[in-house]
């Protein structure tokens, strides 16, 4: 009997895809609801309140903070924060909707220890090989600053254990029916 939980939570090492992963299971599953993450950052052209993000200001972000509003939240390249709401995840599991988180792993662990009977889904890269590649491949990085970011995929790799289950992001739309099998969905004829 296996669990069709409420949330399924998709990380993975930096550069594995899974924004692309999780953009293609918004356009083409609707039934899934893709978590919609607070941040403080200010919107970019084309960016709506509600859909993209929700946009806090620092203070209104502080004090959902300490009322403990959020699932995981965490401040990226020193700059903004982001954060998951309880409150827009509770709501949509309980209309029964489907809901697919995508963060980072620190956000994985995060989520684990507020919800251990949620679903842990790992999207790791074809081969070490092919993360190398798509880490390295903009070529815009000093080597220092490529060399931080393979250190930085090879801890990342190794947390794998983990989760519940791994998907190879192999072909996006693979990988995203795979994924929507793990949440108890039937993936769609292509």
């Amino acid at each position: 009997m296996s669990k069709k939980p409420g949330l399924t939570v998709l990380a993975g090492p930096t550069a594995v895809g899974k924004g692309t992963v999780s953009t293609y299971i918004r356009d083409n599953y609707p039934e899934v609801w893709l978590s919609v993450s607070a941040t403080t950052r200010p919107p970019r052209p084309g960016e709506i309140d509600g859909v993209h993000y929700y946009f806090k200001s620092k203070d209104e972000f502080e004090s959902l903070v300490a009322a403990g509003d959020f699932l995981e939240w965490a401040v990226v390249h020193g700059q903004n924060t982001y954060g998951t709401l309880k409150s827009t995840v509770d709501a949509a599991i309980a209309e029964g909707r489907s809901v697919l988180l995508e963060i980072d792993l620190q956000g994985a662990r995060q989520v684990k220890q507020a919800l251990p009977e949620a679903q842990f889904v790992f999207l790791a890269p074809p081969s070490w090989e092919e993360l190398v590649r798509r880490l390295v491949g903009r070529g815009t990085e000093s080597a220092e600053e490529q060399q931080r970011r393979l250190e930085t995929g090879k801890v990342e790799l190794a947390a794998e254990p983990e989760f519940d289950h791994t998907v190879i992001n192999d072909d996006v739309r693979r990988a995203a029916d795979e994924l929507v099998s793990l949440m108890g969905l039937t993936p769609h004829p292509h």
